[in-house]
């Protein structure tokens, strides 16, 4: 994937504004990203593989709030003490509570099927909290621009419209591009 891009959403619920930078290159993808809520802001940063598995992710909150984690590529995570973190294993990818672009992750990284499934493990981080667990998520791609996205647990499911790079355009009742 090859991608240098500059993209905006608006948050719906709370509302809120994000403004991303994704760079991309043959040697890594590396995304930049401020986060603006009603509560705090947030600035994150992700390293990616040419392949797309997550290698480091750091999250750190206006009030000093600070979230770092690092990955294998292959599910093994530690924090920034190089601490293991057991619960995560298995997690490949990393969902961020308080922006879409990380439902992209996901979507890069694998081959596709109209109308079939596929589960993910990811390393949900709570953004309220600065916490991290492990959550079950299901994608399914329903044409060109359309994926569902599912807990697993069945407790929320959206129809997730996204560009030609895989980035999301509408995410109904939480997120839409406004740049």
């Amino acid at each position: 994937m090859s991608l240098d891009r500059t993209i905006r959403w608006r948050a719906l619920d709370p509302e809120g504004l994000e403004h991303c930078r994704i760079i991309s290159s043959a040697r890594d993808t590396r995304i930049r990203s401020t986060v603006i809520t009603p509560d705090y802001g947030l600035f994150y940063r992700l390293k990616l593989e040419p392949s797309g598995e997550i290698r480091h992710a750091r999250l750190e909150r206006t009030d000093g709030a600070l979230l770092e984690l690092f990955s294998d590529g292959a599910g093994h995570w530690s924090d920034d003490r190089a601490e293991p973190l057991p619960d995560l294993a298995g997690c490949i990818d990393i969902d961020i509570s308080a922006s879409p672009l990380t439902n992209s992750l996901p979507l890069w990284r694998c081959d596709w099927v109209i109308d079939q499934p596929q589960r993910f493990t990811m390393a949900w981080i709570n953004v309220d909290t600065m916490s991290v667990r492990r959550h079950e998520q299901i994608y399914t791609r329903l044409d060109d621009r359309h994926f569902r996205y599912q807990a697993a647990d069945g407790s929320f499911e959206r129809v997730i419209k996204v560009d030609d790079d895989g980035l999301g355009l509408d995410y109904p009742g939480l997120f839409t591009r406004v740049g």
